[in-house]
């Protein structure tokens, strides 16, 4: 079975499942969307990942496993996505140490937040993105019920940002000065809460510009 190479599109909240994100997963020279649904933790792993700004003040669960990794001379070569089966997938880490191979089974969502720290390509087999894989649209919808803490299918109609993590926010950040905007920004690292970060960070982007 051929494989196909893919990207991270972004990271979308869904509005149906509280505390589900939908992962959504470009096919390089194609067309097709692969949307995975995802958890709060892992949604703000790969946000992290993907926001090379952002330093948290200690190390995630995933940056832990880089280190550790990294300490013992093992690279993450790549991930497959190798299997669908009842609306979720099934990954595998392809690693490497001393020129030995090994294969690890894991689940999408943390496979894919290690590739990006071991910048490690993504791929899935032609059969599930043929199977999976969806051309979406811009109009946002509403995600199909799925098990949070499962890496599972989206429905073809769901809302999908043009930046990863992009959610959303109560606050509106564009009263605040830039000093304002900044400490916040602060803030919201030193707390931990990724995605609020995210947010104000877009803020400050528009008006350095």
């Amino acid at each position: 079975m051929s494989l196909v190479k893919l990207t991270i599109k972004g990271i979308s909240y869904s509005q149906t499942q509280n505390g589900a994100y939908a992962l959504i997963l470009n096919e390089v020279d194609g067309e097709r969307k692969l949307p995975i649904v995802i958890g709060a933790f892992e949604a703000q792993s790969i946000a992290i990942a993907l926001e090379k700004e952002i330093k948290p003040p200690r190390p995630l669960t995933h940056d832990l496993f880089k280190s550790f990794a990294d300490r013992f001379d093992i690279v993450v070569k790549q991930v497959i996505i190798h299997k669908l089966v009842d609306g979720v997938f099934y990954s595998s880490i392809i690693c490497e140490r001393d020129k030995i191979e090994e294969i690890i089974d894991a689940r999408t969502s943390d496979a894919i937040a290690l590739a990006l720290r071991f910048q490690a390509p993504i791929f899935t087999y032609k059969n599930i993105l043929d199977k999976a894989g969806i051309y979406l649209n811009a109009n946002p919808a509403d995600a199909e019920n799925q098990n949070s803490n499962e890496d599972g299918i989206l429905s073809e109609s769901i809302t999908v940002d043009s930046k990863p993590n992009r959610t959303v926010d109560q606050e509106d950040y564009k009263k605040f000065s830039l000093s304002e905007l900044h400490e916040f920004l602060e803030m919201a690292v030193q707390e931990e809460d990724y995605e609020k970060a995210a947010r104000i960070r877009d803020e400050i982007s528009k008006r350095e510009s």
